[in-house]
């Protein structure tokens, strides 16, 4: 290893805990042990914070992906294992992009954005985390269909009012059904039991309650997946993997509803991060370095060590040839445990520590991401659009959700835009189908605004304004389970949205690891005093 720098020995050499990799849920993990007095050691062979969460430049994410979809070729005892797989990266305006290309952050597991009112934004205001991250308001949401046109979600009452897109039956039926949904969630004891769903309506199927209501289908789309964010087609009650019952749906546009106006200066339900979703690792690191955790970039670890006499984990060899010891160790989920090491099926996560549905054991995620330079909508940089399922070709059994941002949330230079796209597949050629038919409708849109433009802008060639894809990457990635004992491992990115289920999967597994300890507990000491400001909203 003559590239490694050469980093003085690490004292001391015994902690409670090693943890190998800045992904968010180590990263979590990491503040939450140093948080209630826990050792601990935090490495990454990277030189950069977040692994597969990361936001990353051009030549990063491009030499991640590629160097991540092989085997490993070191000669190490603890290798690495290909988690991504079909990667297409293609590049239509080098020079361009060359000069910029360290501007972008570009998220690994995009698209991602956070609900005002989720778990992830509670956590990172309980912990403290939210002084080191700014945010900013998502412009709006759309559905869209295969013809390249997009529905406006409207998010308030306010918002049904004055969508053009609607017509006043349409308005009167979508009013009337958030009506019932608040009255539902209302906790007025005096409230009219008729604005109460049944106990019976709450058990059958989402899509079925909203047949009952008599919404149109373009409303339930709206509903069902750019608001309640259903994976899975849920049209076809019979053969869906993933059907939502009425209970589940009513909570998740409870989460919507709660979110839109949580914060003052938030426009609607969905903020991100400036400088990407590869800033929330890093907030819950340099909480973990407050509380006196240990951060070593850039430093591999070769081997794990072993008691001779119970053969159990001890420590870590690493890269500069020192051993580090500790009780316990935490994974990046892309290491691969030498056989003697690995933990015994019994004590994989059970199924109540899984962030993914069991039937999700076996799917992939398909993403992908792409860079162009006008937006998809004129005068609208950020925003989010949903796909429903058989929106873009008959066989389309996920919803694909679009993300798009622009150059204000410092994910790109100004004049440019990053698209994100992902949806869940069963398997890599499934994967390729969805995105190749994701680009070809964003491909689609982009033609679509470029005539319109065209049309306003005289005296220049039509050619000249013409938007492109200048940068495209499409991969498919694993979803991988973690495990615990005294070697755990954590997962690898899901398919949400939101980290909401990623975030309850690391909190269990915190407590497996420390099942006597409070996860972040409350405290007012004064160096804490900072830990009650609220989240950075941009304007």
């Amino acid at each position: 290893m003559s590239d490694l720098p050469p980093y003085p020995p690490i004292e001391p050499t015994t902690f409670d805990l090693i943890i190998i990799g800045t992904g968010l849920p180590e990263s979590v993990i990491s503040a939450a042990a140093s948080a209630v007095g826990k050792s601990v050691l935090h490495l990454d062979p990277n030189p950069f914070y977040g692994s597969h969460f990361a936001s990353l430049s051009i030549p990063d994410i491009t030499y991640f992906l590629n160097s991540h979809s092989t085997v490993s070729s070191d000669d190490h005892d603890l290798t690495t294992h290909p988690l991504y797989s079909e990667v297409e990266i293609s590049n239509s305006a080098p020079e361009l992009l060359n000069e910029h290309s360290r501007k972008f952050n570009l998220d690994l597991s995009g698209p991602r954005v956070l609900f005002c009112a989720d778990q992830s934004v509670d956590l990172m205001l309980k912990s403290g985390a939210s002084q080191y991250v700014e945010f900013k308001s998502i412009d709006a949401s759309f559905v869209g269909d295969g013809d390249g046109k997009l529905w406006s979600v409207p998010d308030s009452r306010a918002a049904i009012f004055k969508d053009k897109s609607l017509g006043l039956m349409e308005k009167n039926q979508l009013m009337r059904f958030f009506k019932l949904v608040q009255g539902h969630l209302s906790k007025n004891e005096h409230e009219d039991n008729n604005m109460k769903i049944s106990e019976e309506d709450l058990e059958i199927p989402f899509v079925e309650f909203l047949t009952t209501m008599k919404l149109p289908q373009k409303i339930k789309s709206m509903i069902l997946y750019a608001i309640a964010m259903a994976d899975y087609d849920q049209e076809n009650t019979e053969g869906s993997k993933d059907l939502l019952k009425t209970k589940d749906g009513i909570n998740r546009l409870a989460l919507y509803n709660s979110s839109v106006g949580r914060f003052q200066n938030a426009l609607g339900a969905l903020i991100y991060p400036i400088y990407g979703q590869g800033e929330l690792p890093q907030a819950f690191c340099r909480r973990a370095a407050v509380k006196g955790c240990i951060y070593v970039l850039r430093m591999p670890v070769i081997s794990l060590l072993k008691d001779e006499d119970s053969g159990s984990y001890k420590g870590v060899r690493l890269a500069s040839g020192q051993d580090i010891f500790s009780n316990k160790l935490v994974l990046d989920p892309s290491f691969t445990v030498p056989g003697t090491l690995a933990t015994p099926p019994s004590e994989q996560l059970p199924e109540c520590l899984l962030a993914y549905n069991p039937t999700d054991v076996n799917r992939k995620v398909s993403r992908g991401i792409c860079i162009t330079k006008s937006s998809l909508k004129p005068n609208l940089p950020n925003f989010m659009v949903v796909y429903p399922p058989k929106s873009l070709f008959p066989e389309q059994v996920a919803a694909i959700r679009v993300l798009q941002l622009g150059g204000s949330l410092a994910v790109c230079p100004s004049g440019m835009f990053v698209l994100y796209f992902s949806a869940l597949c069963a398997d890599a050629d499934q994967g390729k189908k969805l995105l190749h038919a994701t680009l070809n409708a964003l491909q689609k849109l982009l033609d679509s605004e470029n005539a319109e433009s065209s049309l306003t802008i005289q005296g220049r060639d039509a050619e000249e304004v013409k938007p492109t894809i200048l940068w495209s990457a499409l991969y498919v990635q694993d979803l991988v389970m973690g495990q615990y004992g005294s070697i755990s491992s954590t997962i690898m990115p899901d398919g949400n949205l939101n980290y909401t289920d990623l975030l309850d999967t690391t909190e269990k597994l915190f407590h497996k690891i420390y099942p006597n300890e409070e996860f972040f507990p409350e405290t007012t000491s004064p160096e804490d005093c900072e830990d009650d400001a609220g989240l950075t909203l941009e304007t």
